[in-house]
């Protein structure tokens, strides 16, 4: 079998991505209109990791301002014109698929991040991943009062963090 490479997603994914994000995020559901719509405002930033034949991951960015998190399973409507950040709503991958997968993404991302101007990216670390983006390079960021209240929709120990890409 070929080694699992990122692709752009397309429209037919959305079955096999919704699939992965329940099994990944039971208790962080989000409907497949809410990932269409981010494949269809920033293309460029929803990948899928092809293992053969299967999906067994997806990666969902989009430009997005700082210290601002998109709601949990809501419609972003509309990117912001003076986007300041690539925002990485999330990055998903099945248990046997894992291994610097994630790390090729977040490559990837950094690549479009620099061609677009953009200087940052920020996410939101949810369950027990904050290890594996501090690795990434990504810093927690002490929240605001708005941002804690955000925060809280996405579970115990969720933390938002900020990476700044070298210029």
């Amino acid at each position: 079998m070929s080694k699992p490479h990122w692709r752009r997603a397309h429209a037919g994914d959305l079955a096999a991505i919704s699939a992965i994000a329940a099994r990944i995020h039971p208790d962080l559901s989000e409907r497949p209109d809410v990932f269409a719509e981010k494949m269809r405002l920033y293309p460029d930033g929803c990948c899928v990791l092809a293992a053969g034949d299967e999906i067994a991951g997806y990666g969902l960015a989009h430009p997005w301002m700082r210290q601002q998190i998109p709601p949990l399973d809501g419609f972003l409507e509309r990117l912001p014109d003076a986007a300041d950040c690539l925002y990485v709503h999330d990055v998903a991958v099945l248990p046997d698929f894992r291994g610097g997968t994630t790390r090729a993404y977040v490559a990837e991302i950094e690549q479009l991040a620099r061609s677009s101007g953009i200087t940052t990216l920020a996410l939101v670390s949810v369950y027990t991943t904050r290890p594996l983006w501090e690795h990434l390079g990504f810093r927690g960021v002490v929240p605001d009062a708005a941002l804690r209240d955000k925060l809280s929709s996405y579970g115990a120990g969720a933390t938002y963090m900020l990476r700044e890409l070298a210029q």
